[in-house]
C-alpha cells in the first residue's frame, strides 16, 4: 500500500524513536517534562513533537509563560519547513495553512495567572471553544517560581480531560545538575507529578537526550536520539561500531 507524504512523514519521524522508548508515549492523563539549561533547544523540541501531532490532524494547544509569542509562530513555520524539506516530502508543505488551524497558542505571564487561570482558559477553549485538543504544551513555566501542588494541577487537569501535557524545564543552578541517577537535583520535589522526564545534555558539538523517568520508573536511558544543530529538529543518532 502507498503511503500518502503525510503518513509518510509521520512512519519517518524520530519521534517514533521516542515514543517506542517511553512505552508507546507519553500517553493521555499524564506528564512529560524535557530538562536542560537555557538555550538548549526545548522550545525546538516541544514544537517539533506538537508539529507531529498535528501532522497526525490532532489537535494541539500551545501555552507559553513568555513575553512575546511571535518567535514561536515562526518556529512552526520553520519546523514545518525543515520536516517536509526534501522534494519528496515538499507538498505537505501544501497542507500547512490547514494543519495549523489545530493549533491555538496562549500566553500567560505566570506571576499575574494563577494556575487555576490557565486550566479554566484551556478547559474554556476545549469544551466551549469546541476545540477538541489532545495534547497541551507548556512553555516557559518557571518550576522554581511555582511548585509541586501547581504541577500536580496539570496532571489532574491533564486526567480529567484525557491529555497528553508536556513541559520544558530550565535549570538554573550551578553544575552538578544532576544526581548520580541523572536526576535534575532542580525537579526531584516534583518527581511525583511527572510521568515521563527527559533530559538534554550537551555532548561534544551535538545536544542528547537522557530518559531519566519512564512512566514512574527511573531509568537512566539513552535514547539515541539528538538535537541536530543545524535544524534544531530532533534526530536519530547514528553511531559507528567499533572496530574489533
Amino acid at each position: 500500500m502507498t503511503l500518502t507524504v503525510k503518513e509518510e512523514l509521520i512512519r519517518r519521524s524520530p519521534l517514533r524513536v521516542l515514543e517506542k522508548s517511553i512505552s508507546g508515549g507519553l500517553g493521555k492523563g499524564n506528564v512529560g517534562v524535557l530538562a536542560s539549561r537555557k538555550g538548549v533547544g526545548k522550545t525546538a523540541c516541544l514544537v517539533h513533537i506538537a508539529a507531529d501531532k498535528l501532522l497526525q490532524d490532532q489537535h494541539v494547544i500551545h501555552v507559553s509563560y513568555a513575553s512575546r509569542v511571535d518567535h514561536i509562530v515562526t518556529w512552526y513555520e520553520d519546523i514545518f519547513k525543515e520536516i517536509a524539506k526534501t522534494p519528496k516530502m515538499r507538498p505537505a508543505l501544501d497542507t500547512f495553512d490547514e494543519l495549523i488551524r489545530h493549533r491555538v497558542i496562549m500566553n500567560f505571564k505566570q506571576d499575574g495567572a494563577r494556575t487555576e487561570q490557565v486550566l479554566r482558559s484551556i478547559e474554556a477553549m476545549i469544551v466551549h471553544g469546541n476545540f477538541r485538543a489532545e495534547t497541551v504544551i507548556v512553555d516557559g513555566f518557571d518550576f522554581a517560581q511555582a511548585g509541586l501542588e501547581d504541577l500536580s494541577k496539570f496532571k489532574d487537569f491533564a486526567g480529567r480531560l484525557g491529555l497528553e501535557v508536556w513541559f520544558s524545564a530550565s535549570l538554573k543552578k550551578d553544575d552538578p545538575l544532576f544526581d548520580e541517577q541523572g536526576i535534575p537535583y532542580e525537579l526531584k520535589g516534583y518527581l511525583g507529578a511527572i510521568d515521563v522526564l527527559i533530559s538534554l545534555q550537551h555532548h561534544g558539538d551535538h545536544v542528547h537526550f537522557n530518559l531519566v523517568q519512564d512512566h514512574g520508573r527511573l531509568a537512566s536511558k539513552d535514547l539515541r536520539l539528538k538535537l541536530d544543530p543545524t535544524t534544531l529538529l530532533i534526530a536519530k543518532e547514528v553511531r559507528s561500531r567499533a572496530r574489533a
